[in-house]
């Protein structure tokens, strides 16, 4: 359990990156009126949220996809209501 005043634990992550990138990076920040840090690590967070979510959606889909067509290769009986209106459709859009 954390204390009210206790910091969260926290890792160190470095990179080798060209300095035009760092560039950059500096600039977009200042902009920002963040620290290098803060812009890196927001942005960082925020591009492994999204790669996340994206694959969270794919792979939604594709279950999806198993379940839809597992319903086209064995649908469920179609309900005896279901009929009787379809008949009764058919009897009123279809010439006598």
């Amino acid at each position: 359990m954390m204390l009210e005043n206790e910091e969260p634990k926290t890792a160190r992550l470095e990179a080798r990156l060209p300095e035009s990138i760092h560039a950059l990076l500096r600039e977009a920040a200042s902009l920002q009126g963040r620290s290098l840090s803060e812009f890196v690590v927001s942005s960082a967070r925020e591009a492994a949220e999204q790669a996340i979510a994206q694959h969270e959606v794919i792979r939604l889909s594709l279950a999806d996809q198993q379940r839809f067509a597992e319903q086209l290769l064995e649908p469920a009986p179609i309900a005896p209501a279901l009929q009787r209106a379809a008949q009764h459709h058919h009897g009123l859009v279809e010439p006598s």
